[in-house]
């Protein structure tokens, strides 16, 4: 059921003032991270160039903070036209586009330049077309970092070392299942439990990216950060098809230019805010494992990709993914 965003929408509209009175066509667009974020500050930059390449005639607005609402209500807001664009998690969207769980898979790439070389090629743009049945038209693919784990008991370089270990995960089967799967115990809990929880023992630690890891402490209480990367999920920058549809081919063309621009600049900000948070933790004390061998665990995967990768154009998708160079 679509959620009721009348007021939510009615308060923002004020923000938006004289600004929108200079445009001809204006674009809301939504985000759950904070201002400053890189994901924020690349729509912000496809808007800067989307507003000079067509003279002040579109205005992209962007509402960080969940002003517009949370990732998922806003998802099913954009699908309906309520709002006209959106920047999210493909582990968002994993009840809505199929396609999205099995590009989400563990260990599925092996660095960040094999994933920007999946999402930008052709089967970035086989991902897409899952997007447009359902009412939403993507013109980029953002970088959402890669997990790893870190725990408080000792520093993990192989699968034995998981063995016993109880890590939080986020409430998803295939975390669940992959943790399972290398010999842990996961323990889906909310985020803000996890620093207290790792504290007293209640877990040994979590699995997240650098500035995560960073920014919520729990490097104080788990100092031990094995670079496994095992979870990359891209991040979407979509428009509502309903607002797509209002454009001009011209229009459409110089937004997916600016999208696709928008993307490099957002990636070099995340990768630059990764390494700041590594450099940060690591001069705080924490331990920083690097030297792994990720093939035992994605070996270990086996039992995960036979549950979740089910059909013959599933399995294709993922060979393709893993042989793209």
């Amino acid at each position: 059921m679509l959620k009721t965003t009348l007021a939510a929408l009615l308060a923002t509209a004020a923000l938006a003032g004289a600004a929108s009175a200079e445009c001809e066509i204006t674009l809301r667009s939504s985000d759950t991270h904070p201002d400053g974020y890189p994901t924020v500050e690349g729509v912000k930059a496809m808007a800067a160039e989307v507003k000079e390449k067509t003279q002040g005639r579109i205005c992209i607005e962007v509402f960080p903070s969940s002003q517009l609402g949370e990732e998922k209500d806003t998802i099913e807001q954009t699908q309906f036209g309520v709002i006209d664009m959106i920047r999210a998690s493909f582990g968002s969207f994993n009840d809505i586009v199929p396609i999205t769980q099995t590009v989400s898979l563990p260990y599925l790439y092996k660095s960040d330049e094999h994933l920007h070389k999946v999402m930008d090629g052709p089967i970035g743009q086989e991902i897409a077309k899952g997007f447009e049945e359902h009412g939403l038209v993507p013109l980029a693919y953002y970088d959402g970092g890669a997990r790893s784990f870190y725990n408080a008991k000792k520093p993990i370089k192989t699968v034995e070392d998981l063995k016993g270990l109880k890590f939080r995960v986020m409430q998803n089967d295939v975390f669940v299942d992959m943790m399972t799967a290398l010999g842990a115990t996961a323990t889906p809990m909310p985020y803000g439990e996890v620093y207290s929880s790792i504290q007293t023992g209640v877990i040994d630690g979590a699995e997240n990216n650098f500035p995560s890891y960073d920014s919520s402490g729990h490097a104080e209480v788990a100092k031990y950060f094995t670079l496994d990367q095992h979870l990359m999920v891209p991040e979407l920058v979509a428009v509502a098809k309903t607002s797509w549809d209002k454009l001009s081919p011209e229009d459409q063309a110089i937004m997916r230019e600016a999208a696709q621009n928008s993307a490099t600049l957002q990636r070099r900000l995340w990768a630059e805010q990764e390494k700041a948070s590594e450099d940060k933790v690591a001069a705080a004390g924490a331990e920083i494992i690097k030297d792994v061998d990720k093939t035992a665990f994605i070996e270990a995967m086996a039992p995960v990709y036979e549950k979740y990768v089910t059909t013959p154009e599933a399995r294709d998708l993922v060979k393709r993914i893993q042989e793209t160079q």
